[in-house]
């Protein structure tokens, strides 16, 4: 008969926070090494190492209470080997922005992230030391000496963490003060805490209707000609990877035809599609919380209280709650989209819009077009392969796997086809310049890392963004018939700007007169 071990639940909870410490926080230590290197400061970093033990016996001993030991340390070990995993290949954070993006992933997205690296990482550091735990026989104590004995681990385990931020004050004063985002690749405390505030957010949003915004939005009786106004959603697109913006590779041939104006100083509210997307379409923007983004109307709401015609388009997962209440139509599909290969193309999008649009009769017209772009890890998915100029491309979603020109490459490529698909929104909107005020105003949801610093894709709390996140692209076309000072435009497009600005500058492109607009932030009518 096969020996099964016995041990007691605070030698289990013990066993699992060293190996927590050892095994899962590699993004953690190398962090901690970029300030405090290894050689010159060995007792810190071994000090480091006593403080998560025992954080993470602190963390554990409050939990895992038997009979639920077993399973409370099964689903840590399980979740923490995928986050040491994507923290180790990606240098991600957990935070709760994070575990609101992946939430609402469709699973078109999450298979992008699926790779064998990924498959190792979750049954050595996941199923294996959770086999290891489920075949522990744990002793039986009565309650109260179990209860003793928890107070005893859990109070060392206290005493300890004193005791070592006592002895280096100093330095973790510094660490705390200068360097507090190291804390955030702390596993699984990090994403232990970001998944309360997610909760916490989550039940806090009160149930109840929606509040209206701009009911009064109204278009003025001096207004005769219709507008037909395409807004364009970016995904993960970086403005210093546009050659409008500067950029050597010639990323935009056809955008560099028409008559555009790029603005070059634009950030977003987010380094997340959950996060931006909500925002950009929101009153109060950067300003308001997820919570008051969902709870309140927003762009669309107004522009259909203003009888505007409005409809999304989507290939991307989906509109993140801004579509509810608006015509919505998916193009993730080739039931949908005509336009699919190894993916549904965005350029699919513009299937049957023609005909949408003669079908519409003196209305004005919105389209938002939500592209899939240029949406991580596999950029090399995200375009047809005669978009394949830069080469030699990263085929892979283990970016870390690929040097920095491959991943550039397949970036730059993605781009490149982006480039294609505005040229054909704009081509679509001359083909009805003769009946409409058209115009087109394209802005990324939020940028990307591609391997600076060992940082790739994004979301990556705001307090530590690097700019490769947040400076997104911004672009304004307008066609013949839409009278408006180019001149003056191109005088204030290196003038800062944010999503913020997205909101009030529809409303005035489409001539919306409410209360709730505000002409400073109107990008085109704007005076300075």
């Amino acid at each position: 008969m096969r020996h099964v071990p016995t041990m007691s639940t605070n030698k289990l909870i013990l066993a699992a926070a060293l190996l927590l410490a050892v095994f899962f926080n590699l993004s953690f230590f190398r962090h901690a090494a970029e300030f405090y290197p290894p050689q010159a400061n060995p007792a810190f970093i071994a000090s480091l190492f006593i403080l998560l033990t025992a954080w993470n016996t602190v963390l554990l001993g409050l939990v895992a209470w038997r009979p639920m030991a077993k399973p409370v340390l099964v689903v840590v070990l399980l979740v923490s080997s995928l986050t040491a995993y994507f923290m180790d290949a990606y240098d991600v954070v957990i935070s709760d922005d994070m575990i609101q993006n992946m939430v609402s992933t469709d699973i078109g997205e999450s298979m992008d992230l699926f790779s064998a690296r990924l498959l190792l990482y979750f049954v050595l550091l996941g199923i294996v030391p959770s086999l290891l735990v489920y075949q522990v026989k744990i002793a039986a104590r009565p309650f109260r000496a179990e209860l003793l004995s928890r107070l005893k681990l859990v109070s060392i385990a206290v005493l300890a963490i004193v005791v070592v931020v006592l002895a280096f004050g100093k330095t973790y004063s510094t660490l705390i003060r200068e360097h507090k985002t190291v804390r955030f690749y702390a596993n699984p405390a990090y994403y232990v805490y970001s998944a309360g505030k997610y909760l916490s957010a989550a039940m806090r949003s009160p149930a109840g209707p929606v509040v209206p915004v701009g009911t009064d939005a109204g278009i003025p009786a001096t207004d005769k000609d219709r507008e037909l106004v395409i807004l364009v959603v970016g995904e993960s697109a970086r403005a210093d990877h546009f050659s409008l913006n500067g950029y050597a590779r010639d990323t935009n041939p056809l955008l560099g035809r028409e008559d555009v104006i790029f603005f070059d100083n634009v950030h977003s509210c987010g380094t997340s599609t959950a996060v931006s997307v909500p925002c950009m379409f929101s009153l109060s923007g950067y300003a308001g919380s997820g919570a008051e983004h969902a709870r309140h109307e927003n762009l669309l709401d107004v522009l259909t209280h203003a009888g505007i015609n409005v409809l999304w388009r989507d290939n991307n997962s989906d509109s993140k709650g801004v579509a509810l209440r608006v015509p919505y139509e998916n193009f993730k599909t080739s039931e949908k989209n005509p336009v699919c290969d190894v993916e549904c193309r965005d350029v699919g999008m513009l299937a049957g819009l023609q005909e949408y649009i003669d079908a519409i009769p003196g209305r004005d017209i919105v389209i938002v077009l939500h592209q899939m772009g240029n949406h991580g890890p596999a950029y090399y998915k995200r375009y047809p392969r005669e978009f394949e100029r830069f080469t030699p491309v990263c085929t892979t979603n283990e970016l870390d796997q690929c040097t920095g020109e491959e991943i550039g490459n397949a970036y730059d490529n993605a781009i490149l086809y982006t480039d294609y698909f505005l040229s054909r929104v704009i081509g679509l909107l001359k083909q009805n310049t003769d009946r409409f005020e058209t115009a087109m105003m394209y802005v990324s949801d939020h940028g990307e890392s591609l391997g600076e610093k060992g940082l790739y894709l994004h979301g990556i709390p705001m307090v530590m963004a690097p700019e490769a996140q947040t400076h997104v692209p911004m672009i304004l076309w307008f066609g013949d018939s839409y009278h408006v000072d180019h001149a003056a435009l191109r005088a204030h497009a290196s003038h800062e700007y944010t999503h913020d600005n997205l909101f009030h500058t529809m409303l005035g492109l489409v001539e919306i007169e409410s209360q709730v607009y505000r002409k400073d932030l109107d990008l085109v009518n704007h005076e300075d």
